[in-house]
């Protein structure tokens, strides 16, 4: 008993997320009905997000001083966005190339098993959704893009008008400490949201739908652990970031996200824990969110194999040219995924007729996208930590693990 109680939150649910497996496996029915408290959990940390980024975004940019500061940070945080997503899409090409997938997998023609989506939705499109009409309908809706452009503004303005805005600080600061502390408490539900969010999954799809698309699974999965060894670690290892400090701190957030497919069900978490780390506000608040929308990693990655992988099942010869073209393409389109409902199954459907692919693909695809959403959205998570912590790294802060935010923020100075 006594090891019991000295077990850490995020031991708990490892233990949740084997538990989980195991009912749904075992005892599916069960595992279905359990979907309330999985939904229970993810409204209760959706409730922190609006609120979270009101606090840490306003505080952190108000007190960050000079705009300029802050266009450094977006450029610095854009830069590395880039670069991280297009070396996603490069693995993602190579791996789904060398493993090959789809070869001999059947495509259906039953057009009436093929999901409705929404229409992919262009750049431009992606740019006028990020400016809100009203806030108040951002913060019901959890639209994270609009919200941090509308704070961000806000922040600046704060920050613009000096001694006047006093009050409008303390009040963000206090409603981001008030936060933390509620997100705490919410995370104590956590092993109980997790079991239940996985038993639900693999409850539902069972284990033989697994089994019948395996190696796109497996591909995904391998493609997504390389692209965490390779290219996150090497931007660790290249910033020197800490990293046992950085491992303790995005481990929780990263569990989370993996078993509920939810990016926000580990935002609010994942602000509080780089926070943690002695990355400044102003740095979590704005890299952190903003990534949500445009380093979605994980995401990207899963395009470019899903793509080519439906190809080899339709038995469409894609030169190396046009995948290339394909990339550059998802390197646009991929943005807006965080916009659209059912956000990367859209993005894919407009990429497989942009290049003249059977949209039955998506059909196939979907028995397994929920296991694979797991593995992309903990992967999206994990990779707009690592961006915070380079670019609070290439701000010059000096990261250590329990620093007090004042601190890093005197760091940062």
């Amino acid at each position: 008993m006594k090891f019991l109680k000295n077990l850490s939150i995020t031991a708990w649910i490892f233990i949740a997320l084997v538990i989980g497996i195991f009912i749904g496996v075992f005892f599916p029915e069960f595992g279905k009905a359990l979907a309330p408290v999985s939904n229970v959990f993810l409204r209760l940390i959706k409730s922190i997000v609006g609120p979270l980024l009101f606090g840490t975004l306003v505080y952190g940019i108000a007190s960050a001083g000079e705009l300029k500061t802050m266009g450094r940070i977006a450029l610095k945080a854009v830069t590395y966005f880039e670069a991280a997503t297009t070396l996603a899409l490069v693995i993602g090409l190579v791996m789904v190339n060398v493993f090959q997938p789809g070869a001999g997998v059947k495509l259906s023609t039953d057009a009436a098993s093929i999901p409705t989506l929404a229409k992919p939705v262009t750049f431009g499109g992606v740019l006028e959704h990020a400016v809100p009409t009203n806030i108040f309908e951002s913060l019901a809706n959890n639209d994270v893009l609009q919200m941090v452009v509308f704070f961000f503004l806000f922040g600046a303005a704060c920050s613009a008008i000096g001694p006047k805005a006093k009050p409008v600080l303390q009040f963000a600061s206090s409603v981001a400490e008030v936060m933390f502390r509620y997100t705490k408490y919410i995370m104590y539900l956590a092993p109980f949201g997790v079991g239940a969010a996985i038993a639900v999954t693999i409850g539902t799809k069972g284990i033989g739908v697994l089994l019948s698309l395996g190696k796109l699974v497996g591909t995904l999965y391998l493609a997504q652990a390389l692209f965490v060894l390779l290219v996150l670690g090497s931007a660790l290892a290249i910033a020197r970031v800490p990293l046992a400090p950085f491992i303790k701190a995005a481990r929780q957030p990263f569990l989370l996200a993996f078993s509920t497919a939810s990016s926000e069900a580990a935002l609010p978490l994942a602000l509080e824990n780089m926070e943690g780390m002695g990355i400044p506000k102003h740095i979590v608040g704005f890299v952190l969110p903003t990534g949500y929308s445009f380093n979605l990693d994980g995401s990207t990655l899963y395009l470019s194999l899903a793509s080519v992988f439906v190809a080899q099942a339709a038995g469409v010869n894609m030169p190396i040219g046009t995948q290339i073209t394909m990339m550059l393409t998802l390197m646009l389109t991929s943005k807006g995924v965080a916009a659209v409902p059912r956000a990367s199954l859209v993005i894919l459907a407009g990429t497989l007729g942009t290049f003249h692919l059977p949209l039955e693909g998506i059909s196939l695809i979907l028995g397994v996208d929920a296991l694979m959403d797991m593995c992309r959205t903990s992967v999206n998570l994990l990779g707009n930590c690592v961006a915070t912590a380079v670019v609070a790294r290439w701000e010059g802060v000096k990261l250590s693990p329990n620093a007090q935010p004042e601190q890093a923020t005197e760091a940062a100075a």
